[in-house]
This record gives structure tokens, C-alpha cells and sequence, in this order.
């Protein structure tokens, strides 16, 4: 493979979670500090990042499958090759197996060694071949350039922010403990001095990001212990941050005060997302879940007392191993209990090195397809009735992008619902609109 001379293009895919699109955005950041540029829509990259994800199934055959594709379409006239670099979850799992199946690729480096890129791309382009799946004690943060330097100026108006990573639950299908490592929660003044940049660089609302996001604790600018709901009141006091969201919660992670927050700090916007996974208690034992159906239930029933209007979005797993027919209807049963207003739900599938892929009771493929099906139709039932039932409200929607039409703009409502309207009206405003008609993918406002 010839060598190339040092990058100055680049082009990172992400996939999967937030977190992974908040690494990408970060290593877009860190190459941006190292003199280089995105590569246009379309055009030839000095350097590929496949930033990937290890939690849907077959992800690593689908890094294969993308690295392929990179290498059949090289076709440039000198007949250099791009610099490849598997990032992400799928990196930190499989790291030497990668280098052994695919010659091609010159980098493979873990979510926690990242910020390591720039001496890596330096190696590989002199013709070494580099891993680097390390989980240091300094962690990536201190070495990440400033949000306000870097590749590129953030215009969009939603920003996400990663303030928790790992996970110390050690669910029995779950490989995060694996490739992300221990629950670590980051310092309480860089996160508000980094959610304070992306303000200044545009940002209107920030989700802050975690594996298991509630488990953040830190101590405040005058050393007082502070839980999620402490970090939350100190970013809402930022003048020009207009709405907060955080996910992904763990139900065993929650307190009262982040529940009292739902009530009282106005920039917190109307939504909670709580994986659930089952409404099966034996389930959810097996799956060391460490909550049960009832108490599930009676959280949700909290988060809706300090909030009525919230909306509630959820996780579910069909075809856990051992999952009966009863126990699939109690998932059922839950989601007609709760009425979620969005929600994912998967089919099992095994990862590798987990309790649960040799687990006995494995549950065929069509049964799991049966059960899905199953449960997507209560879901998208109550999604489409929330939405329905939004019809009438007056909201603001913060507007993300253009529409399809002339001077049709899209945005998303505090319910996380996508609308659309036309207006003059300019991405990042805050617009206030009534909400006149629902679809189950999206609502038809007009500007108040």
C-alpha cells in the first residue's frame, strides 16, 4: 500500500448512539487543530474515520463491508490510497481482529484513546499499522481541543455534550462495560465551560450525553456535591441556552431531585427517555436489570406528577433468552401502562463475551420477528396518539433546518417531535407555533 504525505482532508462516519456522534464531533475538532479540513460532500479524503457502534447486530461485518467499499471506490489518478481508521465500540472490541481481516486499514483506535489520533496518523502514514485501545487513567477530555477552536464553527442550533461515560451496571446482554469502561463523570466546571463555547458558537439547546447519564455527580463551583439535576440549574442560568435535555437515564440512577427538576427549571424540556428493556420482573432479573416492572412504573408515575404534560420514551428487548410468551405480554402490558409518546425495541441478538449469549432458552428468529412486530405496533399506536393528542397546543418549536418546499422550515417541538411549518424564519430561531394536525412521524404547525 503506498504511503501517503500528511493528510489534509479527512471525512469520520458515525453511527449508532449520540455519544458516538459527540466522538465524532470531537475528533472532527482535534484533526481541525491539527491543520486539516473536512472533505467536501462527495470528494476524495486524505484520511477515513468509521467511528463505530457495537450494540446493533452484525455492526462489525457492516464496518467490514463499509471499509470495502472505501477501498473499491479509491480510484485516484496517482493511486494513493486513503489513511482508514476504525474508531468506536466495534475498534475497542475487536482491535486485532480487525487488523487481521482487512489490510487496508491503518488505524484502529477505542473510544477512550481517541484523542491519541494525531500521533497515530503519524506513524501510519509512514507505513505502520497502529492499535490503540487503551483506557488511561487522564482521560480524552484534557487533551480535546476547546470547542471554540478546531475543525469547523458549530451552526446548528442543537449541541450534544457528553458528561458521563461508561457503565458499572453490567447488564447480561449489554457490551458497554466492555468497550467504554467504568462510570466516569467529568469535572463540573468543564462542563459548563464547554457548554458555555458551544453557547457562544450558536448552539440554542444541548443534550448532555451519557451511558448511564443520571449517574453524573460532581461538586459545583463552590464545592458542593451536586447530581445531575445540580449540573442542569447551573447551564440553565446561561442567558442564551433556551432548552436542556439529557439522555440515556438508568432507572436505578434516578433521585428526587432530578425528578423535582422536571418541575421547576423551565429550560428543561418535557422529556424522558428511560429504557425499560421488559415488563417481565423474571426478564429483567435475568437481564440484571436491578429494577422491577412495578417500580418502573411508579418512577414514570413521578416524572408525570412533577411534569403532567412530559413525554415519555423508552428501550425494549423481544426475545431475551428464556422470554416466554406470558413474559412478552407483559411487555405489552407495560407499554399500554405507560403510553409511550417514542420508543426503540430491538430483537436479541448476542454479543460476544456477554452473560447472556450462552444463556440456555435462545429464542428463534421467528418468534423474536412475531414478538417485534408486535410490540412496533403498540408503539407507534400510542406515538401517533400522543402526537394527536398534541393537536391544539400552542409551543415553540426550534427551528433545525429547511423543508422540502420553499419557505417551509422543520423543527423540533419541547416533546421532541418533529414540525414542520412556513414561515420567515431562519435556523436556530425559536418559533412559536400551534400545532394543527398529526402524523405518526411528525406534526403540521402554523406561526402564531
Amino acid at each position: 500500500m503506498k504511503s501517503l504525505s500528511e493528510p489534509k482532508t479527512y471525512r469520520i462516519k458515525s453511527f449508532g448512539c449520540q455519544m458516538n456522534v459527540y466522538d465524532g464531533e470531537r475528533m472532527a475538532e482535534l484533526l481541525g487543530a491539527q491543520g486539516m479540513s473536512a472533505a467536501p460532500e462527495g470528494g476524495d479524503a486524505d484520511l477515513v474515520v468509521l467511528n463505530t457502534c457495537h450494540i446493533r447486530e452484525k455492526a462489525a461485518e457492516k464496518v467490514y463491508s463499509d471499509i470495502g467499499r472505501i477501498v473499491k471506490d479509491w480510484g485516484r489518478d496517482d493511486g494513493s490510497a486513503p489513511l482508514i481508521a476504525v474508531a468506536g465500540c466495534v475498534a475497542q472490541a475487536e482491535g486485532e481482529e480487525i487488523m487481521a481481516r482487512s489490510p487496508d486499514v491503518r488505524m484502529v483506535v477505542g473510544p477512550q484513546a481517541y484523542h491519541r489520533l494525531p500521533g497515530m496518523i503519524e506513524k501510519a502514514r509512514h507505513g505502520e499499522r497502529v492499535t490503540d485501545t487503551d483506557m488511561p487513567a487522564n482521560t480524552k477530555f484534557g487533551v480535546l481541543p476547546d470547542r471554540s477552536t478546531g475543525a469547523r464553527t458549530r451552526r446548528a442550533p442543537s449541541a450534544f455534550l457528553t458528561v458521563q461515560e461508561g457503565c458499572d451496571k453490567f447488564c447480561t446482554y449489554c457490551v458497554v462495560p466492555y468497550t467504554r469502561g467504568a462510570e466516569i463523570s467529568r469535572p463540573f466546571a468543564d462542563l459548563v465551560e464547554e457548554a458555555k463555547r458551544l453557547v457562544d458558537a450558536g448552539a440554542r439547546e444541548i443534550t448532555l450525553l451519557g451511558q448511564n447519564v443520571n449517574a453524573w455527580d460532581g461538586e459545583d463551583d463552590k464545592g458542593r456535591a451536586v447530581g445531575l439535576d445540580g449540573l442542569i440549574r447551573a447551564l440553565a442560568a446561561l442567558p442564551d441556552l433556551k432548552r436542556i435535555r439529557y439522555t440515556t437515564s438508568h432507572p436505578n440512577d434516578m433521585s428526587d431531585a432530578l425528578i423535582a427538576a422536571h418541575g421547576e427549571v423551565d429550560k428543561l424540556m418535557p422529556y424522558l427517555h428511560l429504557p425499560v428493556q421488559s415488563g417481565s420482573n423474571r426478564v429483567l432479573a435475568a437481564m440484571n436489570r436491578s429494577h422491577s416492572a412495578e417500580s418502573y412504573v411508579e418512577l414514570i408515575e413521578r416524572f408525570r406528577a412533577a411534569r403532567p404534560d412530559i413525554a415519555i420514551s423508552g428501550d425494549f428487548i423481544v426475545g431475551f433468552p428464556g422470554e416466554t410468551d406470558a413474559e412478552f405480554e407483559d411487555t405489552l402490558k407495560m407499554v399500554d401502562t405507560i403510553r409511550y409518546a417514542a420508543a426503540f425495541s430491538f430483537k436479541y441478538s448476542p454479543r460476544p463475551g456477554t452473560p447472556a449469549a450462552t444463556m440456555d432458552g435462545q429464542i428463534a428468529k421467528e418468534v423474536m420477528d412475531e414478538r417485534l412486530q408486535r410490540l412496533q405496533a403498540a408503539l407507534q399506536r400510542d406515538s401517533l396518539a400522543f402526537n394527536q393528542a398534541s393537536v391544539g397546543r400552542t409551543c415553540e418549536v426550534l427551528v433545525e433546518r429547511k423543508g422540502r418546499k420553499p419557505g417551509q422550515w422543520l423543527g423540533k417541538t419541547p416533546w421532541l417531535q418533529s414540525a414542520w411549518f412556513e414561515a420567515e424564519a431562519a435556523i436556530g430561531d425559536l418559533v412559536q407555533v400551534e400545532l394543527l394536525a398529526a402524523g405518526p412521524n411528525s406534526l403540521e404547525a402554523r406561526v402564531v
